[in-house]
């Protein structure tokens, strides 16, 4: 962990978890429900020019760093996406054109080039990032400047914001899943990997709390920061644990540390099976061992049938660039710039308040490759259907379990009696 992380990090004992959390980057906003109009409007507002064919987007991934291995796909997509949307006509007639930064696996940076693109290149709204630490970055930025930012990956919840739009899974759409199934197959016995930031601290804490209402029993917890993949020792731990099942929220390349050291341990998914929520198509092959019979909870597969899916996998393909194969990320990724046209077009404005005022309004929807997700426009989270996949020697997941619905967004996990209302506060605040 960097020194810049060491010092933002806030420690938060919860008495009902029993444990300390580490989390990282403070920068409290709004919920996305209230009333903020006109807050910061001046900088990034006034900037923004759409006189001219073209309206100018952000995409903010990192590009390079540790992260690299799973963001360069988001940010390919993106242009996927931009050149599909040109291609049909842009938005409101417009055409995109994008500024592509580098966030560099690098929060401070995310921050930095935030504020470049709002400011400096006037763009209408950004798309990307990938870390909870990343958004973290970017949200007082956006809120200060009144800018837009979509955010494509799964998180630890406890956030909306007015200048955040969350097209990536929330708590109750992915992790209540993947412990749902894991009660489903009979598991008595969890141990938590982490990396060592604010989704997994976050996500475990939520983790812990719900396994005992399921009758679960968390036998150890371990994380390794995010820009390390030397797992040896806390691996060591997980094979004297013996547990059920390993919850893995593990991001980026420090997934292949992870993964050496399990194989290493002589851990297998026989005996010892892995459950991820941030190993996809594109980051299985990668890990440079064979990860079949783990599993993994997600919102959107490769596999998944759907009337839509086809075609967004063929044209995937056939993109420059491509890694050849699709991922619930990316696909996120994809449904966002197309929300963002919808949100534009039912305002008939680029403007970031009507923007949302529009969102609230209007029923937004669009036919995902997942399936027809409808926005929240209080909370600007999206409508999500909740798979696990079990990983085989194609690196491609077959689909196990399935939510026999969409599920509705709740970030604040307020319609779980077993989540108190204590809690929720505690680890809000300490969230950010």
């Amino acid at each position: 962990m960097s020194s810049t992380s060491k010092r933002m990090r806030v420690l938060v004992a919860t008495g009902a978890i029993g444990t300390a959390m580490g989390l990282v980057l403070a920068g409290c906003g709004a919920r996305a429900g209230d009333d903020t109009a006109g807050a910061g409007s001046s900088a990034a507002a006034g900037c923004v020019d759409t006189s001219g064919d073209t309206v100018k987007l952000g995409f903010l991934n990192s590009l390079t760093g540790g992260m690299a291995i799973s963001e360069k796909t988001v940010s390919n997509v993106l242009h996927m996406a931009a050149d599909e949307i040109n291609a049909g006509g842009g938005i409101l007639g417009k055409k995109i054109k994008y500024v592509q930064e580098d966030g560099a696996t690098d929060w401070p940076t995310f921050a930095e080039k935030t504020e470049k693109l709002l400011t400096q290149d006037c763009v209408a709204a950004i798309f990307g990032g990938w870390t909870s630490s990343s958004r973290k970055a970017v949200k007082p930025v956006v809120e200060k400047l009144n800018g837009l930012f979509f955010y494509p990956v799964q998180y630890e919840g406890l956030e909306s914001s007015p200048n955040i739009y969350y097209t990536g899974a929330t708590t109750n759409q992915q992790i209540i899943p993947a412990m749902d199934f894991l009660a489903s197959k009979g598991v008595k016995t969890l141990f938590l990997a982490g990396s060592d930031y604010v989704f997994p601290r976050t996500a475990n804490a939520i983790i812990k709390l719900y396994a005992a209402k399921l009758g679960i029993k968390i036998v150890g917890e371990e994380y390794v920061p995010l820009d390390k993949d030397d797992w040896t020792s806390q691996v060591a731990k997980i094979a004297a644990a013996k547990p059920d099942f390993i919850f893995n929220t593990i991001n980026g390349s420090s997934n292949v540390g992870f993964i050496k050291a399990y194989y290493d341990a002589g851990l297998t998914p026989a005996q010892t099976p892995i459950i991820s929520v941030s190993i996809a198509e594109e980051e299985a092959p990668a890990m440079g061992h064979e990860v079949t019979g783990n599993y993994a909870s997600w919102n959107y597969f490769q596999s998944l049938k759907t009337p839509t899916n086809p075609k967004f996998i063929q044209s995937w393909k056939a993109y420059p660039n491509s890694s050849g194969v699709t991922s619930d990320p990316m696909e996120a990724a994809y449904i966002s710039l197309y929300l963002y046209k919808a949100l534009v077009e039912a305002a008939g404005s680029f403007d970031v308040n009507a923007v949302n005022a529009a969102a609230k309004k209007n029923t937004i929807t669009f036919d995902a490759p997942e399936g027809k997700v409808t926005l929240d426009g209080e909370n600007h989270h999206i409508s999500k259907p909740g798979h696990i996949g079990r990983i085989n020697a194609d690196n491609q997941f077959d689909i196990v379990w399935a939510s026999d619905k969409f599920i509705e967004p709740d970030p604040y996990l307020e319609g779980y009696d077993w989540f108190p209302a204590d809690i929720r506060k505690q680890l809000t605040d300490a969230a950010g």
